[in-house]
């Protein structure tokens, strides 16, 4: 799934190739590389997994269905399937699944879609441990969208224990309603949310976002990485510290694409402070960057505290370490994962790696 308007089609073409198998990359640096755990699925956007359940990954496929790996086997059943609710594809569809801190005994999770309607919407759900029950949907937010991509789509609990949702910036070109530096909607921004209250109200956490495709918290500091797709030149990766999480930020677009100017007519909105990309790749590199997460799994120790992000088109995974605020050792992996749609962790902090071709990669256990 494409997820930004641009000059695609050359990379798009070249994802068909080889049918999403492994391709090595020139690259100084050994890796191991990402090894395939399952095949055969719909196109995937989303995998998690939540912390009670060690043996098992949940797979989000884009037309609406959630499927369960467990102990490296596909289960039959689905445990959520509301393909009827959902419009697919393109950049649409069940777009990410956040499992509630305390799932292990209040069964409720949350998924995010772009209804038939074009719209997103993000529902809660409860499980009876194998399957959802589709009469426990409770509606917690709701966006309109003009257009028909940039729906981000990324959900995540944070160390406050707030759910956490992304929005693009609405779709079409160049964010023509200006959302990213205008209030009028809640588009091209992250919000969090208090689900435990019902009708609570989201509250901004940081705007100037064109596409926040997957976003995450580091599990062992809490500090908040997110990978924001850029249009025709940049991709962009964010950081914010923890203890700066509760300010409000402005990433720039689209005053600015990464690290550079894009528009000079507009003006950043000044309720929050302009923060700059701690890394940014060019379109020689890619086209579509797909954020990832600080890697805190025990199988790997040289991997340790490294944020992992890759490139949709490219495949190109790269890493990086941020130390005193700034990216420090950034280096391309040796492996590439063709049709990047997602990472996703483990219950232990194992790294994964999903794409629009159906399958799911074991990066590091």
């Amino acid at each position: 799934m494409a997820r930004s308007t641009g000059s695609r089609s050359r990379a798009l073409a070249a994802l068909v190739v080889a049918a999403a198998l492994l391709v090595p990359a020139a690259a100084a640096r050994k890796s191991a590389g990402p090894t395939v755990v399952v095949g055969g699925l719909g196109a995937l956007t989303h995998l998690a997994a939540p912390a009670g359940e060690p043996g098992r990954l949940y797979v989000v496929e884009q037309r609406g269905v959630i499927r369960v790996v467990e102990g490296g086997k596909l289960r039959r059943q689905p445990f959520l399937d509301i393909h009827t609710r959902v419009s697919c594809c393109g950049e649409q569809g069940l777009l990410s699944v956040a499992f509630h801190p305390r799932y292990a005994r209040n069964r409720l999770f949350y998924v995010d879609y772009t209804d038939t309607a074009g719209n997103s919407r993000v529902v809660e759900y409860r499980s009876n441990r194998r399957t959802a029950i589709l009469s426990s949907a409770r509606q917690v937010f709701y966006e309109r969208q003009p257009f028909p991509n940039h729906n981000g789509g990324q959900l995540a609990f944070g160390p406050d224990g707030l759910l956490y949702i992304g929005l693009g910036d609405g779709g079409a070109g160049g964010d023509p309603n200006n959302n990213g530096q205008t209030f009028r909607t809640k588009l091209g921004k992250i919000w969090k949310l208090d689900v435990s209250k019902r009708g609570a109200q989201p509250q901004l956490v940081d705007y100037g976002l064109r596409n926040p495709w997957r976003f995450s918290f580091d599990r062992a500091t809490g500090d908040l990485y997110i990978g924001d797709v850029g249009q025709n030149a940049w991709e962009e990766i964010d950081y914010v510290a923890r203890a700066r999480i509760g300010t409000v930020l402005d990433f720039g677009w689209a005053v600015y694409e990464g690290d550079s100017a894009y528009d000079s007519s507009r003006t950043l909105d000044p309720r929050g402070p302009y923060v700059r990309p701690v890394a940014v790749y060019s379109h020689d590199e890619g086209c579509s960057v797909t954020g990832g997460f600080v890697y805190r799994g025990k199988g790997a120790p040289a991997l340790a505290g490294r944020y992992f992000y890759g490139d949709y088109c490219s495949g190109t995974i790269w890493t990086l370490k941020i130390v005193e605020g700034k990216a420090t050792d950034v280096r391309k992996e040796s492996y590439r994962v063709p049709g990047l749609t997602s990472f996703g962790e483990d219950a232990r902090g194992g790294l994964y790696a999903v794409n629009g071709s159906g399958i799911v990669f074991r990066i590091a256990s």
